[in-house]
Formats: structure tokens, sequence, C-alpha cells
């Protein structure tokens, strides 16, 4: 299901001319506004609303993107669409990446794969050059206990990349007694290992720096009490997954 099938406007959550942790090099940053999912260590629990955001119009945000190609094509950058997530929007985002692939401009994905893929989606995937892909659980019943979903979606989605050879960063976040069990990071590396085109792994340190959006929203803060990953933590997932890229 595409929530907004509009192809030249957009509902937007925020944008971040110089990002450089969403993608390589440095990155025009697109957070689209809707998220399916209902993790519970979310930091940006404010993108989850479907009709929130400011709207944005296509060629005008090309325009705003064209400005800042000086500062991200030398340096082998590009612009990443982050969410939220993008795929309920994935008609506009398809025209962006299509506007932006005639550019030569860089374009990745940052998504969770947790719709279905259809042909919109096929399509966007045909203009998108590297696919940031968070699987939150590999357990599909931990899964739904985090997010609300299953993790079925996710990794059919991850099988389409493989199958396609379009290149995916898997990321996972480690969140202590959550996502870090041995059996679980095991059958990760088993799943990853199935795999043609994964660059790299990226292990992200789960934090609660977002607790207060929760808050000013109004919700209890559902992971109360757990701890944040060390970066013992994440050198511990590293060595049992093993590192990629």
């Amino acid at each position: 299901m595409i929530y907004n099938d509009s192809e030249t406007h957009a509902n937007i959550h925020s944008i971040e001319s110089f990002g450089t942790v969403d993608g390589p090099g440095i990155r025009y940053v697109i957070f689209m506004q809707g998220c399916p999912l209902k993790c519970k260590y979310c930091h940006n629990r404010d993108t989850w609303a479907l009709n929130s955001g400011n709207i944005e119009e296509l060629d005008h945000l090309i325009s705003e993107i064209k400005k800042y190609i000086p500062y991200i094509t030398p340096y082998g950058g590009g612009v990443t669409v982050s969410g939220g997530e993008p795929l309920l929007q994935a008609k506009f985002v398809s025209n962006l990446f299509k506007k932006l692939r005639e550019e030569k401009i860089h374009t990745a994905l940052d998504t969770a794969g947790s719709l279905k893929i259809d042909k919109t989606i096929e399509e966007l995937l045909s203009y998108t050059d590297l696919v940031l892909l968070d699987i939150k659980h590999i357990n599909e019943e931990k899964c739904k206990n985090l997010t609300g979903m299953s993790n079925k979606n996710t990794l059919d989605f991850a099988k389409y990349l493989s199958n396609n050879n379009i290149p995916m960063w898997i990321r996972q976040v480690i969140v202590p007694g959550i996502t870090d069990d041995e059996n679980d990071l095991l059958k990760l590396k088993s799943f990853i290992s199935s795999l043609k085109t994964v660059e790299k792994l990226e292990f992200l340190a789960y934090h609660d720096m977002g607790k207060f959006k929760w808050e000013k929203l109004g919700f209890k803060y559902p992971l109360e009490g757990v701890p944040v990953a060390t970066q013992k933590d994440i050198e511990r997932a590293y060595k049992i997954v093993g590192k990629i890229g």
C-alpha cells in the first residue's frame, strides 16, 4: 500500500543539507513524513503521523538540491531519502530519483523495506543507486514486539535487492537485551551471507536522545530503563557477525 500516490508533491518532515552518516560522502538528506512501523526505540517519533509534515513540490526540491552539488558530488556524496518510511511516498521519490539520475547525482534510499514490493516500488528501485536497509530484528516474533510488524517484507526486500543486483548496506540498531542475542546475531549473519549485493554492514548504537519527543507528544517512552549501547556492545556484535565494508 502506497500512502501518498502524488508524483509531484510529498509530505516531508525535514531536510539536512550536510549529512555525513546516511550513505557515502556528504549527503543532502530528505526525511519523509509517515511510517507504518512503531519502533519502540524510534528517535523521530514525530515522523509517524501520515498527514503531517510540510508539503514540498518536486521541481522546487530539485532546484534546492542543485545548489548543493558543488559540496556533495566532488566527495562521492549525493542525495539520501530517509524517513519516516520513504516507500509510503514511492511515486514521488521515484520521480525525484529519476531526475537526480539525469543530473548524475548519486541516490540512496534509507528504508526498513516494510511494505510489500509492487510496481511503484520496483520503478523506484530501478533509479536507486544504493539502499540503506534497516533490518529491525531478524527474529520475526521479536520484530513484531519491537516494531509492531513482521520482518517478512523486510527480508523479502533484501532478497529482491540481491536478485536484482542493487547495492545495499545492511543496518541494525543494537539495543541491549533486545537485538543483541547471540543466536539472533548468528541468524542475521547467515541471512546476510545469502545475499549477493551487501557492500557494508553497520551496527548502530541504541540511544535514548529522542525520548523527549515521545514525552512532548504526550506518550510514554517504551524503553524506559533500557541502557544505551556502548562501544563494547557494538564491537561484540561485529565479532559475532563479522565486518563487511
